[in-house]
């Protein structure tokens, strides 16, 4: 019997039949692993399937790293072993995501083809023996590439078990710089200019110390370059570079996936590497792979920041989570902290909360060999069932259950956090401190951690504020008065701006602005400064605000206002002539900047004083970390609401909200009752 034959008449169970171009939509969340039957030391495939069915397992994704396998030889292809994998799962009921294999070459091209190996800005030329090792410029890489695709696709498009396709694997520009790559980075440049040199060298300021380009044979390639204009331009070519790469995969792929199928990539939580919204433009989900640490160290954040950003990127649609920590991670053997009991079955729903549709791990089964060998998957180096086993498989058979309530669950936030590339890179190349420059993270955990739910926007490309009510603003060193006058309209029509030091300093040619500063947010600000420093550990004092006890360090601005009103200044003879913190009634709404850097204590004052003109989390915030809430309405417009423990002691809690049904405990929850969270658990309220 023909194995397609069930094609015509069945689509995949866990899908719907979604116009083009539109997203998937999920009936249940998939819950799985990373599979990778070619690794282990002896056949165990239908082994491997008897665990995944009786833990409740329902997606897999496979063939991400395996192109030695489907072209062992230069032209030569082999699927069969594949097509049996394919075959079994399908039997399983068994959901298949399948990867293209291009992060990881196979040796007999970078013999043939030494050209395609990468080479640095830092001068290192890159070996065979790890993966993302070449150019992924080359265009003797991008013609293998394309055939390999081809030649997949062609063969596995049609098979049933395949429900989409991951294109690439946590694809980064990772510091190449060989020929051809220089070579698009000064075309890339040649057109954002139109050509003109003149205009290069005066927004570049290349008459520093006599670096004029005056042909474009002239144009010099990255290392030793110290221009802080240039480095910007550059960490913009490498996410365009990457993006487009990326949208290329996807265009292939689409001409041969069915209607039903979808197509992503996997991205690393670094943002600052890859332009998402240009790189998601044409693809059905956005996806990402989250580690962090478990045992005392988990508190969810990591993960509610990955969502927070996902979410956003694609437009409040969902994600995948395609990596995850079963156990401990790590390229060696230290590092090795596996969950507690009840964080693996906790962070699952985390994921749920922030919107995931999808949350694989990596992997099923332990490697025996080869460098992610302390990697630890679901299964351990034995292959038996074990304490992760049953924790997955509790998870698993939970969502068999409530799991259509909790599929495709919308968030609508009050509470935005501006995210901007440019910004980090800027403050990279011209460091105010050691450690991290940008601070979105800590501003983001705060925020977590006081129980007010937010969206991370990447004000590069996104820049529409509608629908919120407050800003919170890391350090906006670079940006376009375009962008500095949306924020400002946004606080005159109403809204609540927290923003830090450094803001609207340069202009996105990363160029100092040559006005007094904060340039164009100097009228919503309220104030103007000439001058700042460097500074210790200061205590605070306010005629204002209760700031006993806090402190700001770091950075100062000397702000000298005009409208704005000083909310607190620094402890100190010289320093405390001029407010550091202000607050300015702009319109209908105000602009609170912090011209240092406050303690985490101070900033969450800042914000919490924020969004209470607002009235935004009220209810949320009757609880602090541990107890987390998270919050959505699902398919069916009922409110969904997460509650987390994140610590190893039970918590009681007198529950704010409207009352509700348990998910999974069953029963009704009544608002001010009374309500228990076992350690490191979870309660599920439906309203």
């Amino acid at each position: 019997m023909n194995r397609f034959h069930f094609l015509a008449v069945a689509l995949l169970s866990t899908l719907t039949i979604f116009p083009v171009n539109a997203q998937p939509s999920f009936d249940t969340p998939l819950y799985g692993a990373a599979y990778y039957c070619e690794y282990t030391p002896t056949d165990r495939l239908d082994e491997d399937i008897r665990l995944m069915k009786e833990a409740g397992l329902t997606v897999v994704r496979v063939g991400e790293s395996t192109w030695s396998l489907f072209e062992p030889q230069d032209g030569h292809f082999e699927f069969d072993w594949m097509d049996r994998i394919l075959d079994r799962m399908y039997e399983a009921g068994i959901k298949v995501i399948l990867g293209t294999p291009t992060y990881s070459i196979p040796a007999w091209m970078a013999a043939e083809h030494p050209e395609v190996m990468a080479h640095t800005w830092h001068g290192e030329d890159r070996k065979y023996g790890i993966r993302q090792n070449m150019d992924f410029y080359n265009p003797v890489y991008r013609s293998y590439c394309e055939r390999i695709i081809r030649r997949m696709m062609e063969h596995f498009a049609k098979h049933p078990a395949v429900i989409g396709y991951q294109v690439d694997n946590e694809l980064e520009a990772r510091d190449v710089d060989n020929p051809d790559y220089s070579e698009g980075f000064r075309n890339f440049i040649k057109d954002e200019f139109d050509g003109s040199l003149k205009e290069l060298n005066r927004r570049w300021g290349l008459n520093y110390w006599g670096m004029n380009i005056n042909s474009w044979e002239e144009f010099y390639d990255r290392p030793g370059v110290t221009n802080p204009s240039y480095k910007l331009w550059w960490e913009r070519w490498n996410r365009k570079a990457t993006a487009d790469f990326l949208n290329w995969q996807v265009d292939l792929v689409n001409e041969y996936k069915r209607p039903d199928q979808f197509v992503f990539h996997c991205f690393m939580p670094a943002f600052m590497n890859i332009d998402q919204v240009e790189a998601m433009k044409q693809m059905d989900y956005p996806s990402i792979n989250v580690y962090y640490t478990m045992q005392d160290a988990q508190d969810g954040q990591a993960i509610a920041y990955a969502c927070d950003f996902m979410r956003t990127v694609s437009k409040n649609r969902n994600f995948l989570i395609t990596e995850t920590n079963a156990q401990g991670t790590g390229w060696s053997s230290q590092g090795q902290y596996p969950p507690y009991d009840g964080q693996l079955r906790q962070n699952m729903y985390s994921f749920l909360s922030g919107g995931a549709n999808m949350v694989e791990y990596w992997h099923w089964a332990t490697l025996h060999y080869g460098q992610e060998t302390y990697w630890r998957g679901i299964l351990g180096h034995d292959g038996l069932p074990n304490r992760v086993y049953g924790e997955f498989a509790k998870g698993a058979h939970e969502l068999e259950k409530i799991g259509p309530k909790l599929v495709n669950l919308k968030t609508h936030n009050k509470v935005a956090v501006l995210y901007s590339h440019d910004s980090y890179w800027g403050l990279q190349f011209m460091p105010y401190t050691d450690g991290d420059q940008y601070k979105v993270e800590k501003i983001h955990g705060i925020l977590y951690r006081h129980n007010i739910e937010c969206d991370i926007i990447p004000v590069d490309k996104m820049q529409d504020f509608s629908g919120y009510e407050v800003l919170v603003i890391p350090p906006l060193y670079v940006a376009s008065d375009e962008l500095l006058s949306k924020i400002s309209e946004f606080v005159r029509g109403g809204g609540e701006v927290v923003m830090m030091y450094k803001s609207g300093y340069t202009d996105t040619d990363n160029a100092v602005r040559p006005v007094l500063a904060p340039g164009p947010l100097a009228e919503a600000c309220g104030f103007t400064y000439q001058e700042y420093s460097s500074i210790p550990f200061l205590p605070l004092k306010s005629d204002v605000m209760d700031v006993a006890g806090n402190a700001a360090s770091v950075w100062m601005e000397f702000l000298q206002v005009s409208t704005a009103m000083p909310l607190a200044c620094a402890e100190h003879e010289f320093f405390g002539k001029w407010p550091c913190i202000t607050e300015n009634a702009y319109g209908k709404g105000h602009l609170i900047y912090a011209g240092t850097l406050p303690d985490d204590e101070m900033i969450a004052k800042l914000i919490l004083r924020a969004v209470d003109r607002k009235g935004i989390a009220v209810e949320e915030r009757s609880e602090t970390f541990p107890v987390i809430f998270r919050s959505g309405t699902n398919d069916y417009g009922k409110t969904i609401r997460y509650i987390f423990n994140y610590s190893s002691e039970a918590r009681e809690i007198d529950y704010p909200f409207t009352g509700g049904k348990s998910l999974l405990g069953g029963g009704r929850i009544k608002q001010h009752s009374k309500i228990n969270i076992e350690p490191w658990g979870v309660v599920i309220v439906e309203e």
